[in-house]
């Protein structure tokens, strides 16, 4: 009967030491999902700001400002424009 109750305790030792492992290791998973779902929170957050960004950055209204201000550029009028017609290339004398 004593070795009964010698192997029933030894048993009941290692699962009470199995349950606070599998606890410290809940608790453990459980920061670390707390952690990585404020590390979501912050890339989302920096996402829809890059996003506003990239639309700021390439409003049609911006461009222009820029191109007119910073490049000096004019905008085409019919009067200015200058068309250029080149003959057709013959290829009866050159490679084969």
């Amino acid at each position: 009967m004593g070795r009964v109750n010698l192997i029933i305790a030894a048993l009941l030792m290692l699962s009470a030491i199995s349950l606070v492992t599998s606890r410290y290791q809940s608790r453990q998973l459980f920061v670390e999902l707390g952690r990585d779902q404020a590390q979501e929170r912050d890339l989302e957050t920096n996402w829809r700001r890059l996003q506003l960004d990239r639309a700021e950055l390439a409003r049609n209204a911006r461009v222009d400002v820029i191109a007119r201000d910073g490049l000096k550029m004019i905008p085409i009028v019919p009067d200015r424009t200058l068309y250029l017609n080149q003959a057709p290339v013959s290829t009866a004398g050159g490679a084969k």
